[in-house]
C-alpha cells in the first residue's frame, strides 16, 4: 500500500469520528459568532449614529451661532443662504425672552412647545419631528432645525449598517438583535437600532452534507484538508489588499475558531475600528470647513473684535473638544492682559460678559500671563487659573512684517480648557489651535491697523488735533445733542495775529513750532469735554458743551492771555532776531442757538465775529450777534472789558 493509501486510511479512521462531532461544534460557533458578530454591528452602529447625530447638532448650532452674531438686518439673508447650502432645513428667528410675541411677525416667531422640535443640547419629550439648535443674540433668539424624517432615519441606518426607527419600537421579526439609544444631549433622538437578520442557513446546510459525504470524500482529505488550511490565508491576503486599495467594508470569513479564526477576528476587528476612525476624521475635516468658511465670512464682514473673537473661540472649542474657552487681549495703554470673550468658564471666571471685560491679568502672573510674558504655549492639568482637568494656553500674536527678523509683537493669549473626550489635549490640538490664534492675531493687528488709519483720517498730523473733516461730524452731533436736550453749545473761532510774518520774518520751521505750541496752550486751557480742532492755515475751532455766551467769552479771554503773555521760544533764529515770536490770536464767539438754527448758521456767525474782532484791531474777541437782541463784544485786556466785556448770565444761562 502506498504512502497516500496508508494516510487515506488512517484519515479515515482518525478523523472521521471527530468529523461527525467537529460538524456539531462549528455549527454551533458558527451560531455564536454570527451572535457576536451582531452584537459588534450594533456597538459600530450605535457609536456610528452617535457621532453623526452629534455632528449634525454642531452643524445646527454653528448654523445657528453664525446668523445670531451678524447685524440684525443681515440675518434672514444669511439664514436663506445657509438653509440654501442644506446646512439647515428651516432657520427661525424668535424675540428674545420677555419680549412681546405679538409684535413679531408669524415668520420670525418661535415654534409652539408641542411641535416636535427636540432642542440637540436638552432633549426632552418623546415626540420627535426636528432637531434644534438654539444661538441667543441681544436682540434675538434663533433657531435652526432640520427634519427628522424617514429619509434621515436611512442615511443613519445606512452609515451604521442596521435599520433605524424613531423611539422604543419592537422589531417585526422575533429574535433580531436591537440596541435602543435614549435620548440625551449631543444625541437627542431616542432611536432603536435592528441588525439584519444573518443566521448562516447555507453553512447549516453544508455541514450535514459534509458529514453524509465524508466516507466518499475521505480519500481526498488531505487535499481539502491542505486547501482548508491555506484558504485563510488567500482570504486574508486578498482583503487585506482589498483595504490597501481603499476598500474598508471588506471582512473576511471565520471559518474556524483557531489562530487563523482569531487572526481574521482580529483583522475584522481593526478594519471595522479603521472604517469608524475614517467616518469621525471625515465627518470633523467637514464640520471644521464650515466652521472655516463661516470665519473666513465674519473675518471678511466686519472689524468689530466683540463678533470677531467668539467666533474665533467657539470654532477652536469645536476643533479641540474642548469645553471652556477664553480670549485674553493686551491693553494697549498698561500692557495688561484684558478678557474680551470666554465661553463655558466656571468658578469665580463665571461672570456676566460686562464684568468679565473688568478682569485684569498682569503679564507673567500665572499660566496666562507666563504665556503673554515669553510667548510660548502651555498645556497641562488642574494647576490653572481658571480651575480646571486640563488646559492648553497659546499666545495671540501680529503677524510678522515683510523683512522683519524681530518676533511678532504678543497682542494677546487664547485658552482652552477641558478636552472632552480625552485627558488633555494633545500635539494636534496644540497645531490646530496655533492656527486660530494666528488667525486672531491677525483680525486683532487688523482692527487696530484700521483704528489707527482712522485716527490718521481725522487728526491734523503737525497740531495733534481734530481736522476740519472731523469737525463737520462732531459740530453736527453736538448741535444734534444740543437741540434734543434743550442745551447751548459754543463755538470759538481762533485766528493767529499776523501768522504770515511770522513765516515770512521766521521762516516756516518757525511758523510750524508756533502753530504746534498754540495747539498745546490751546489743549490745556480747556475741560475734558471740549474739543479743539485745526481747520486750516493758522484757523483754529474749539466747540464748548453746555456752555452760554458768558462762558465762551471767558474762555476766549483765558486763551488769549495764555497766548500773548508767554512768546514762542525758537531754536537757531535767524541771524538778528530774537529767539521768542510773540503772538497773538483773535477769536470770534457764537453760542448755539442763540446765533444759528443749525451747525453751519453758529460756524458762520463765530467766523463773522471773528473777522469783527480783526477789524477792531486784534488780539481780541467778539462775541457774535445774537438773533434777537444785539451781540456783545469783549477785549483781553481787563481794564477794557467794560461794557463790551462778559456779563453774567441771564436766567437759564450758564457754563
Amino acid at each position: 500500500m502506498t504512502l497516500r493509501g496508508r494516510l487515506t486510511s488512517a484519515f479515515l479512521v482518525v478523523v472521521l469520528g471527530p468529523v461527525l462531532l467537529g460538524s456539531v461544534f462549528v455549527a454551533l460557533t458558527v451560531a455564536v459568532v454570527s451572535r457576536d458578530r451582531a452584537e459588534e454591528r450594533l456597538d459600530h452602529a450605535a457609536s456610528t449614529v452617535r457621532a453623526a447625530v452629534g455632528a449634525l447638532c454642531r452643524q445646527l448650532q454653528a448654523a445657528a451661532d453664525a446668523v445670531a452674531v451678524v447685524p440684525g438686518e443681515e440675518r434672514e439673508a444669511v439664514a436663506h443662504q445657509l438653509v440654501t447650502r442644506d446646512l439647515a432645513d428651516e432657520i427661525r428667528l424668535a424675540p428674545p425672552a420677555g419680549a412681546p410675541a405679538a409684535k413679531q411677525p408669524e415668520a420670525i416667531r418661535a415654534p409652539a412647545a408641542d411641535a416636535g422640535w427636540q432642542d440637540c443640547a436638552a432633549p426632552a419629550g418623546t415626540r420627535v419631528t426636528a432637531l434644534a439648535a438654539t444661538a441667543r443674540a441681544s436682540d434675538v433668539t434663533v433657531l435652526a432645525a432640520q427634519q427628522v424624517d424617514p429619509a434621515l432615519l436611512r442615511r443613519l441606518g445606512r452609515a451604521g449598517g442596521v435599520t433605524i426607527t424613531l423611539g422604543a419600537v419592537t422589531p417585526a421579526e422575533e429574535g433580531l438583535p436591537v440596541r435602543r439609544l435614549d435620548a440625551e444631549p449631543g444625541q437627542p433622538l431616542p432611536l432603536t437600532l435592528t441588525a439584519p437578520s444573518g443566521e448562516p442557513t447555507v453553512r447549516y446546510a453544508v455541514l450535514p452534507l459534509i458529514v453524509l459525504v465524508t466516507a466518499v470524500v475521505a480519500v481526498l482529505a488531505a487535499r481539502w484538508l491542505a486547501r482548508s488550511t491555506t484558504r485563510p490565508l488567500g482570504d486574508l491576503a486578498w482583503a487585506a489588499d482589498r483595504v490597501a486599495n481603499g476598500d474598508l467594508d471588506t471582512r473576511v470569513p471565520i471559518p474556524r475558531p483557531d489562530e487563523l479564526g482569531r487572526l481574521a477576528g482580529t483583522f475584522n476587528r481593526m478594519t471595522r475600528e479603521l472604517q469608524s476612525y475614517v467616518q469621525a476624521l471625515t465627518a470633523s475635516r467637514d464640520q471644521l470647513r464650515r466652521h472655516l468658511a463661516i470665519l473666513g465670512d465674519t473675518l471678511s464682514s466686519t472689524h468689530d473684535l466683540d463678533r470677531i473673537l467668539p467666533v474665533i473661540l467657539r470654532t477652536a472649542m469645536t476643533a479641540t473638544g474642548a469645553r471652556a474657552g477664553l480670549v485674553l487681549l493686551a491693553d494697549p495703554a498698561d500692557g495688561t492682559l484684558t478678557a474680551r470673550c470666554a465661553s463655558g468658564l466656571t468658578g469665580e471666571w463665571d461672570m456676566p460678559v460686562a464684568e468679565l471685560i473688568q478682569r485684569r491679568v498682569p503679564v507673567g502672573q500665572g499660566v496666562l500671563g507666563a504665556v503673554a510674558a515669553t510667548g510660548v504655549p502651555a498645556r497641562g492639568g488642574p494647576d490653572a487659573d481658571p480651575a480646571c482637568e486640563s488646559y492648553l494656553a497659546l499666545p495671540v500674536c501680529a503677524p510678522p512684517a515683510e523683512n522683519d527678523e524681530e518676533p511678532p509683537g504678543i497682542l494677546g493669549v487664547l485658552a482652552l480648557y477641558d478636552r472632552l473626550g480625552g485627558p488633555e489635549f494633545d500635539d494636534t490640538d496644540l497645531r490646530t489651535v496655533r492656527t486660530f490664534a494666528s488667525q486672531a492675531g491677525v483680525a486683532v493687528h487688523n482692527v487696530r491697523v484700521h483704528e489707527e488709519a482712522q485716527r490718521l483720517s481725522l487728526t491734523d498730523p503737525l497740531t495733534g488735533l481734530w481736522n476740519y473733516r472731523y469737525l463737520r461730524e462732531v459740530m453736527r452731533r453736538e448741535v444734534e445733542r444740543a437741540s434734543r436736550f434743550g442745551r447751548m453749545l459754543t463755538v470759538l473761532v481762533l485766528d493767529i495775529d499776523h501768522f504770515k510774518d511770522v513765516n515770512d520774518t521766521y521762516g516756516h520751521p518757525a511758523g510750524d513750532l508756533v502753530l504746534g505750541e498754540f495747539a498745546r496752550r490751546i489743549r490745556v486751557g480747556l475741560r475734558e469735554v471740549d474739543v479743539a480742532f485745526r481747520q486750516g492755515g493758522e484757523e483754529f475751532v474749539v466747540l464748548l458743551p453746555e456752555t452760554d455766551a458768558y462762558g465762551g467769552a471767558i474762555v476766549a479771554e483765558r486763551l488769549g492771555a495764555a497766548v500773548r503773555e508767554w512768546p514762542v521760544v525758537v531754536e537757531s533764529p535767524r541771524p538778528g532776531l530774537s529767539d521768542r515770536i510773540p503772538i497773538s490770536v483773535s477769536i470770534g464767539v457764537a453760542v448755539f442757538p442763540e446765533n444759528g438754527g443749525t451747525a453751519q448758521d453758529v460756524l458762520d456767525a463765530a467766523d463773522e465775529a471773528l473777522y469783527a474782532a480783526k477789524h477792531a484791531g486784534r488780539d481780541t474777541y467778539r462775541l457774535a450777534e445774537r438773533v434777537s437782541a444785539g451781540g456783545t463784544d469783549g477785549q483781553f485786556d481787563p481794564a477794557g472789558a467794560g461794557s463790551g466785556g462778559p456779563r453774567q448770565p441771564g436766567p437759564g444761562r450758564g457754563r
